[in-house]
């Protein structure tokens, strides 16, 4: 059936759509809350399991949870591969974004970015001087035609299997080229050595997190891919409180921004979806949806006034 399918948890985010596709990737087996010595909650209904001991069980339908494993980021050769059979695309409703900030600030957070560094902007726009301004969010576009990959002369900058561009930190010289080649300014230098916090000091860097964060290179919006292996949203994404920022798989034809999930190609044709300056032949992975129909009016802030 298609057209909207509203979803009202997270859990149920995790089991349908792009949850159960991504969590389809490293298998969602069920397992027993053991321990329990009163049950808050009953059911009548009785189930069979198979313990990891080979014993049958019939245990109270309330009492089972779905687990999802923890995957580490991958490193070295893997994260330059991808995640396979998946083409990861993003939606942004531009009708919904008031410029809350909370996408950005959570970004920074995510990926250990100073309060001057931004891998997503909220842009001010306004298409003609008789037409309102509206709040544009700015990825990383994850360009198919990555004009950035091109021009890299070691090859720091790499497009991946899923679609993601991302840069290796341990490869980039800092030469800059990818930014020049960039038709969008979305990249970052990190021209000053950064303030790692503790939970990050002793990680591994991997292109998938970004972090820690190197001083002297390029870096970007990623896409958040590590967050993608445990069947979770962007930062971003999860962020927006007015849902504008839908993520997904273009194989599986879904997005969602955490409480609706959508056909994706339904979604962009019903609500007359683009890409941001298409006509550059970057051919990006990332569409928005017009600023009609907007939920808040127009509001200068002072981050953008």
């Amino acid at each position: 059936m298609k057209g909207k399918k509203t979803i009202n948890s997270r859990r149920q985010f995790l089991k349908k759509g792009i949850g159960a596709g991504l969590a389809g990737l490293f298998g969602a087996p069920l397992i027993v809350r053991a321990g329990l010595e009163e049950q808050k909650k009953s059911s009548s209904k009785k189930i069979k399991l198979l313990t990891t001991e080979g014993q049958v069980v019939e245990v109270d339908k309330s009492e089972i949870k779905h687990f999802k494993p923890y995957h580490e980021p991958a490193y070295g050769k893997a994260a330059r591969k991808g995640i396979p059979n998946r083409k990861f695309v993003m939606v942004i409703d531009l009708a919904r974004c008031k410029n809350a900030r909370k996408c950005v600030e959570e970004c920074q957070h995510g990926h250990n970015l100073r309060p001057d560094q931004e891998f997503l902007r909220v842009l001010k726009m306004q298409d003609s001087k008789d037409t309102a301004p509206y709040w544009f969010p700015k990825p990383c576009y994850h360009c198919d035609n990555a004009s950035c990959v091109d021009v890299c002369p070691v090859k720091a900058t790499f497009k991946r299997d899923d679609g993601l561009v991302l840069v290796d930190a341990d490869r980039c010289i800092g030469c800059k080229y990818c930014m020049v080649a960039c038709p969008y300014s979305a990249r970052i230098f990190n021209w000053k050595k950064p303030e790692v916090r503790d939970e990050f000091k002793n990680s591994e860097y991997s292109p998938e997190t970004s972090v820690p964060p190197v001083a002297g290179i390029v870096s970007k919006c990623d896409f958040c891919p590590d967050l993608a292996r445990n069947g979770e949203l962007p930062y971003c994404a999860k962020a927006c409180p007015e849902g504008a920022i839908y993520f997904g798989d273009a194989y599986e034809n879904v997005v969602t921004n955490g409480s609706e999930t959508h056909e994706f190609t339904e979604l962009i044709k019903k609500k007359a979806g683009y890409k941001y300056l298409e006509y550059f032949g970057t051919e990006p992975n990332v569409y928005y949806l017009p600023p009609v129909d907007r939920i808040y009016p127009f509001e200068e802030t002072e981050q953008n006034s």
